[in-house]
């Protein structure tokens, strides 16, 4: 198990499993059952292959709409091969705000 800080920002829409972040690195990871992505706390089912994480350690979700991280944030980052390859502005960090 894993309790990660926040889980990232549920789609809007009808609430469901399909409007949740999901989980993307360490390969694997999975909800509990009872537990969604929260915004104090998310917890993760760990595989038995995941590697060690240690405290501060990076969990990446893929969110199911862009809206949600581009109306908080100024960046996004690029992940690609589980390493960071770029990062681009949303269009709150252009400057732009469409609410």
């Amino acid at each position: 198990m894993v309790a990660c800080q926040g889980g990232g920002y549920t789609a809007s829409g009808p609430g469901g499993w399909d409007r949740l972040p999901t989980p993307v690195l360490p390969v694997g990871l999975e909800y509990l059952p009872l537990e969604g992505a929260g915004e104090v706390q998310t917890p993760f089912k760990l595989p038995r292959d995941c590697p060690r994480l240690e405290l501060g350690d990076p969990v990446i979700l893929q969110h199911a709409k862009a809206g949600e991280l581009c109306e908080r944030f100024n960046h996004l980052l690029l992940i690609q091969g589980g390493r960071v390859v770029g990062r681009v502005p949303t269009y709150r960090g252009a400057g732009q705000a469409f609410l």
